[in-house]
């Protein structure tokens, strides 16, 4: 076997080891101000430990990760709120996998300022929104029947530093409408914006019979929910009817338009 051979054969060997004996651990997300904390293992070894790189998006940094427990310190990687990150910790395979304590504060959170809410007169639902820190969804609500009906949704910029415009066609029932936005973040505390009221002019939706066969009839297309006696739901829509072929003798409770009544459904 000739020396160049058994050199190759050797950086082979070395290289396929190497790659064997590593692992990575991804973190992704977005930069909220904070810190990440790792718990270091020592290496299968006894000597050292088991994290030996970690980089910022792609830049390796320059932790002290040699020892039982570090810091990534995020804030000396020229970032802004809300800016994206990729977090890479590279560890051998010989040892307990180390564990990241707070992976948590790259999830977004919900910091949006709601400098402006209103609905124009065609029924569009606009609002401003600044100090996003991460992108979120804006859930959209109108208030009716006594309480706030989710109506759509509308992603979110997630941009710092500059205000972002958002608008969201609404449907209005009869009368004063109050609409609202709200984001939910990795905490599970919603976060509202301020009410945008608005004044319909659409008309009254009337409805029958309150003895249903088969259906029941509204005056206009509306927003509906069905609730048997038992609070569960049985049926919810936009129509201007429902069908209740299939709903069970007995008594029904109906929301639609901005009202609540109740109906008797027969044979």
């Amino acid at each position: 076997m000739t020396s160049l051979f058994k050199t190759t054969l050797l950086l082979v060997f070395v290289l396929c080891t190497t790659v064997s004996l590593a692992g990575n651990i991804v973190l992704e997300g977005n930069y909220q101000g904070e810190n990440l904390y790792i718990k270091n293992p020592y290496a299968g070894t006894g000597v050292g430990f088991c994290v030996f790189e970690v980089t910022v998006n792609g830049s390796v940094t320059t932790d002290e990760w040699n020892s039982s427990a570090f810091e990534i310190d995020l804030s000396i990687h020229d970032l802004d709120l809300g800016d994206q990150v990729v977090v890479v910790i590279k560890h051998k395979d010989d040892c307990p996998t180390p564990k990241v304590l707070n992976p948590e504060v790259l999830n977004p959170k919900s910091t949006f300022k709601i400098s402006s809410i209103s609905v124009s007169s065609d029924g569009t639902l606009k609002w401003s929104a600044s100090d996003e820190a991460g992108v979120l969804t804006f859930v959209v609500e109108q208030y009716r029947w006594s309480k706030w009906v989710y109506v759509g949704e509308v992603e979110g910029a997630g941009r710092t530093g500059v205000t972002n415009s958002y608008s969201f066609k609404v449907t209005p029932h009869s009368g004063e409408n109050k609409f609202r936005v709200k984001q939910l973040d990795y905490t599970g505390v919603p976060r509202y914006s301020p009410t945008a009221s608005y004044t319909s002019n659409v008309s009254t939706v009337t409805w029958g019979p309150t003895k249903v066969t088969s259906s029941v009839d509204f005056s206009a297309d509306t927003m509906y929910e069905v609730y048997d006696i038992h609070g569960n739901i049985v049926k919810k829509g936009y129509s201007n009817k429902i069908d209740a072929t299939n709903l069970k003798k007995g008594l029904y409770y109906l929301n639609y338009d901005n009202s609540t009544t109740e109906f008797m459904k027969k044979n």
